[in-house]
């Protein structure tokens, strides 16, 4: 098609802001050189001597470990030219992860000084930060699905059996990776199809009319069977029902009775009827018949025809004369218009001038499905399709119809672009309203924005922050929000992966596929009663409450749940507390037969801390489910066997502790104190020497370094939300985010709304470098 010309417009994507610098004391240019002075000084006397003596061992030269060489960065430039390199360095020291225990440590001001340090580099003035430039993406399944139901008012969920999206940065809404194969644009053009033909009603035409001068020889308009024999037609019906067959007809009338004449359908008699009327005046014969649908065949025979050639003239020769057969139906009942209709097609249209209404309806919905206003060059393009039904005269509906099936196929409604003026397009610029309303709506609700949205963004309005602060409010208590549980929460805890874990049913007999939906149920609603509630994004670690049912309490211990109805149910007491201990998560960082506290970790540095760990070297092999040379040793043993090998030591010792702290829970999440004849031991020693032990231990731990579980949730959100990665250039702005966060006490709407108001949330960038 050759509007999807449209992808051609996005090539670079990212900017650097125009702002200008904000004076303080003193003059700009000198403040800037002279920070710039004392963070070379800082470099080259506090930075690069420490690192070199308490890193350089591992991390230098082409095999430096991890691939992060420190020799590699001679001056404050090299390390401007790597900052991300720098980022992780910051976060390994700060976290006393690195140097690793019993090496070498710098001092805990040293270790203050040098974090401090790389974190001013990074950020330098935030004045300047960059707000991305985001890349045109299709919608994905879930978008698809969603905007269609709020588009037509049909929940059809057609995209289900698209092919499945990419994910990137651990979400399946990234623009770089949702491609469009031919597959998928075939996928398109179907559903838009049916979404059309479910969403508006065409009627049938009143009748069909069947001419018998067109098969049968006559005059006057009739056609005349003169002996036995019949008049035949095809006819569709366009559904099963109750159909009434009329007959226009009168009879040459000779002999004792008058002429009979049966309606057959499909060879079969259905009625007979005495044609008594003449022909000075025919007359009307009808009849219900009941066709089951598609083609049938129906005849009209002259069954006893009447010649005596020795009468008087006028009482000779019976015949019968037809004039037409009408067909109409379905009969017994109003047809059924779905809702769906009226919100497309208001009202019926005019006989005057039908064009200006379907221009009026076509435009309305274009604009809604474009999400911003359709141009009239659009529309006219939509009209001539409508036409082209006019011409070959199909109905006022049908015409509408074709014209929300082009709708739907149009790269403008498959595509969320962001497109620059023509005048200046290379240039940074706020969002206008409508690209807003929609990053907004696909943020909070996978879906289109509705009437309110797009009448603030028609005004003007939505962009100032106090409207915008209360569009988040409503949209968070609004029903489609349970669309971040959904996509965002379970994608970030890796919950969809359930759907592929299968543990082992002899060990674990309890487990189907009930209580794994009964495992997603739980932590989904969790997660929606904290964005319902405005709860402290702290709940995800500590929060002493869940929702389950009858077989998930059974599973936990948990007494007086029955039935298969969640509720709420206080974990006060237990050692169960936020999603860490929640059956969903334990069973999808476990393996089919045993616990894995290596996944486990993982999982906890990946996803509640932001401290991915590098992937394993090559050649590394992994801990069997079922190693008989490990016979007799528990599960901590052989990890530690494992871990001992120099390659896998750096990893495994910062992964291992955290997963060992939820050892107590088996892999569907069941408390356990014993593992076979070991008893099991659930502390976990970091690389810091920082101690804990089982999952009260663990998430105390957390809770001391809530910090990084807040910006790591931040950083989730905001690529969820803008639909890309992040780079280093984005710490600047994740910064925002966390402070905002904590003065708003951590409160769910409090990250949301500092995503929402940030610059790379309602800012496009100069197209510069890439995101």
């Amino acid at each position: 098609m050759g509007e999807l010309k449209i992808l051609g417009l996005v090539s670079s994507l990212v900017f650097v802001s125009g702002a200008a610098l904000v004076q303080s004391k003193g003059k700009p240019q000198n403040t800037k050189k002279s920070t710039a002075k004392v963070l070379a000084t800082s470099y080259s006397k506090d930075v690069l001597p420490v690192l070199t003596k308490y890193c350089g061992g591992c991390h230098s030269g082409k095999d430096a470990t991890a691939g992060i060489s420190v020799s590699k960065f001679k001056s404050e430039a090299d390390v401007k030219k790597d900052l991300a390199t720098w980022e992780k360095i910051s976060k390994n020291l700060g976290s006393g992860h690195m140097p690793p225990k019993g090496m070498p440590q710098p001092s805990p001001i040293q270790r203050k000084n040098i974090v401090e340090w790389i974190d001013r580099t990074i950020t330098g003035d935030c004045r300047l930060a960059d707000p991305g430039r985001v890349t045109i993406r299709r919608l994905n399944r879930e978008e698809y699905n969603n905007t269609i139901r709020d588009l037509v008012g049909l929940d059809l969920r057609l995209a289900d059996d698209f092919p499945s999206d990419d994910v990137g940065y651990g979400f399946d809404n990234i623009g770089d990776v949702l491609s469009l194969s031919p597959l998928l644009m075939e996928k398109y053009m179907s559903a838009a199809e049916k979404i059309a033909k479910e969403a508006i009603y065409v009627p049938t035409s009143d009748s069909s009319r069947f001419e018998a001068e067109d098969s049968l020889n006559g005059n006057d308009g009739f056609g005349c069977l003169a002996s036995y024999g019949s008049f035949k037609f095809q006819f569709k019906a366009p559904k099963p029902g109750m159909y009434r067959v009329k007959v226009r007809a009168y009879e040459d009338h000779a002999g004792p009775e008058s002429a009979k004449m049966v309606l057959s359908l499909d060879g079969k008699p259905v009625q007979q009827f005495d044609v008594q009327a003449r022909k000075r005046s025919p007359q009307m014969y009808e009849a219900l018949v009941k066709i089951e649908g598609g083609a049938s065949e129906i005849a009209l025979t002259f069954t006893n025809d009447f010649y005596r050639p020795e009468n008087a003239e006028g009482d000779r020769d019976r015949n019968l004369w037809i004039d037409f057969a009408e067909v109409s139906g379905p009969v017994g009942g109003a047809a059924i218009i779905p809702a769906s209709h009226s919100r497309i097609i208001p009202g019926p249209p005019p006989t005057n001038n039908p064009r200006e209404y379907a221009r009026k309806i076509l435009s309305n919905f274009a604009s809604r499905a474009y999400r911003r206003p359709a141009t009239p060059e659009e529309v006219e393009r939509l009209l001539q399709i409508f036409d082209l039904a006019m011409k070959y005269k199909e109905p006022f509906e049908r015409g509408i119809q074709l014209g929300v099936q082009a709708t739907l196929v149009s790269p403008h409604f498959l595509f969320r672009a962001e497109v620059d003026p023509k005048a200046n397009p290379n240039a940074s610029r706020q969002l206008n309203g409508y690209e807003l309303a929609s990053r907004l709506s696909y943020f909070l609700w996978s879906s289109m924005p509705d009437d309110r949205l797009m009448g603030l963004a028609a005004d003007g309005t939505l962009s100032k922050s106090a409207i915008l602060l209360q569009e988040v409010q409503r949209m968070l208590k609004d029903p489609k929000s349970k669309a971040l549980a959904d996509n965002f929460a379970s994608q970030w805890l890796n919950l969809r992966k359930l759907a592929i874990i299968h543990p082992d049913t002899k060990q674990f007999p309890q487990y189907n596929e009930d209580l794994r939906d009964a495992m997603m149920t739980e932590t989904k609603s969790f997660f929606k009663a904290v964005v319902s509630q405005d709860r402290s994004v702290l709940d995800f670690i500590e929060g002493q409450f869940t929702y389950i049912n009858g077989p998930l309490a059974k599973l936990y211990g948990i007494p007086n749940v029955t039935g298969p109805e969640f509720r709420k149910v206080s974990l006060v007491g237990t050692e169960r507390a936020g999603i860490l201990t929640q059956a969903s998560v334990l069973t999808v960082t476990s393996n089919p037969t045993r616990t894995s506290p290596t996944k486990r970790g993982k999982w906890v540095l990946e996803q509640i801390l932001g401290t991915p760990p590098p992937p394993p070297p090559p050649g590394v092999g992994i801990l069997a489910e079922n190693d008989g040379n490990s016979a007799g040793k528990s599960l901590r043993e052989q990890l530690a066997d494992h871990r001992n090998k120099p390659e896998c030591f750096s990893c495994h010792s910062k992964m291992d502790p955290l997963g060992f702290g939820l050892e107590n829970f088996d892999p569907i999440g069941v408390w356990r104190a014993m593992e076979g004849a070991n008893k099991i031991d659930a502390s976990g020693e970091l690389p810091n020497g920082e101690k804990f032990v089982g999952p009260t231990g663990l998430r105390k731990y957390l809770m001391k370094n809530k910090e990084l579980f807040v910006r790591s949730l931040s950083e989730k959100l905001l690529t969820y939300a803008l639909g890309r990665g992040l780079d280093v250039s984005d710490r600047c702005h994740i910064d925002t985010i966390l402070r905002a966060t904590e003065k708003g006490k951590f409160k769910f709407s409090a990250m949301v709304n500092a995503v929402v108001q940030s610059d790379s949330f309602r800012r496009r960038g100069s197209a510069g470098a890439s995101k």
